[in-house]
């Protein structure tokens, strides 16, 4: 644990089934003009989500534009075009509706709703511009419907810049959502293996932020009560997803894994994922993360073991009489059940058209775009140490 550390989540969030109902009451919307993003997939319009969330803002005095070109790896060019919209209409704030592309989408769209340029000239990793925001984003809602990504309880957001295949995450305080709401009934739509990937996500958020450098107290405690739901939890939502306890529980892992995100942060395993996915956006983001996990966490363990103990025990494994360089063994065995469980085992990198002889431009890519999350990573990393982590994935080792 990290001995000195700032606590600074700020983000307002409804939580519950049936809450979705409170927005067209709720005192708490920003603004009177809001644009609504949403994914291009036409999910939110089937399930009818999207017309709830416009009626119920129209009934608390709010018009809405809709913004629904969002892709499941967003990238720069609609954040720009969205922003555009925002502006024509004088949308006063924006509300992500979906999953975490759209969220994060919208947190983009909203500081650059506002901010001049391109949105790369403000990313501080790879070939981005490092320059400060002049302005606030506007204020953002996130109304969740799946149990991933976390990013109603965080200000980070993740976009690729497609011609140069650069994935990264980028936040300040504004990009924080003033409102979030979660409500697990959304979350019934979401098919088995969209909620096994979700889950694994919100599930690596946990660990990696339980691992880095600058953990601290309140990010541990949610982190190894996340890691506990998800554990018991993921498995029976994949296979029931009408399973009220299972969503529920799932819902608050996922909150509970985004404030851990607020408090500690991601480190180096997600790094990794992003090049997968930015070179192949066909990867869903918590494929990517399950595909590397055993690998990397073995990596990691074999190195630091003295935090794994408590991510075994989380995870139900009694590591009573076990040395401390045992503990990493036990965890990576539950992780493996896990993955088993959620009908993840037997996923590979070249399911998705990766290539092994590609495998060390990842690793340089991960290092160039998303490196500041090598600095927090337990163990010091090298290009090599990363190529071998991807060789061990692509081979199914540990």
């Amino acid at each position: 644990m990290n001995v000195g550390f700032t606590y600074f989540m700020p983000a307002r969030i409804i939580f519950g089934w049936g809450k979705l109902e409170e927005l067209g009451t709720t005192r708490h919307l920003p603004g009177k003009r809001a644009l609504v993003v949403i994914g291009a997939s036409g999910a939110m319009r089937r399930q009818g989500y999207l017309d709830r969330v416009v009626g119920l803002l129209k009934g608390n005095g709010v018009e809405s534009v809709v913004y629904d070109k969002i892709q499941p790896n967003p990238v720069c060019e609609h954040v720009e075009e969205g922003a555009g919209v925002a502006r024509k209409h004088k949308c006063d704030f924006v509300v992500g509706l979906g999953g975490g592309s759209s969220i994060d989408s919208a947190k983009s769209i909203a500081l650059m709703a506002v901010n001049p340029g391109k949105y790369w000239d403000y990313m501080g990793g790879g070939s981005g511009g490092r320059k400060t925001p002049g302005n606030r984003a506007l204020p953002i809602v996130a109304i969740t419907t799946t149990a991933g990504t976390g990013t109603e309880a965080d200000p980070w957001t993740v976009i690729t810049k497609t011609d140069t295949n650069e994935k990264i995450g980028y936040g300040n305080d504004s990009t924080f959502p003033t409102l979030s709401i979660v409500d697990p009934e959304l979350m019934v739509s979401v098919p088995p293996k969209m909620t096994a990937y979700t889950g694994i996500d919100a599930f690596s958020h946990s660990v990696e932020t339980y691992l880095a450098t600058i953990s601290q107290p309140t990010s541990d405690h949610l982190a190894l009560d996340a890691i506990s739901l998800i554990t018991s939890y993921l498995p029976i939502a994949v296979n029931d997803g009408c399973n009220v306890e299972a969503r529920t529980k799932l819902a608050w892992a996922n909150t509970a894994a985004g404030m851990c995100e607020s408090l500690s942060c991601c480190i180096s395993h997600h790094s990794m994922e992003h090049a997968v996915s930015a070179y192949h956006p066909n990867v869903p983001h918590g494929a990517g993360l399950a595909m590397l996990s055993a690998a990397y966490f073995g990596w990691i363990g074999r190195r630091r073991p003295e935090r794994f103990g408590d991510l075994a025990t989380a995870m139900g494994q009694n590591v009573v009489g076990l040395a401390q360089e045992q503990w990493p063994d036990a965890f990576i065995a539950a992780l493996k059940k896990l993955l088993s469980d959620a009908g993840l085992a037997d996923e590979r990198l070249s399911d998705y058209g990766i290539k092994k002889s590609e495998l060390r431009r990842l690793a340089e890519n991960s290092f160039d775009v998303m490196g500041k999350l090598y600095a927090i990573t337990p163990v010091k990393m090298t290009v090599d140490d990363a190529v071998t982590i991807y060789e061990n994935a692509y081979c199914g080792a540990q």
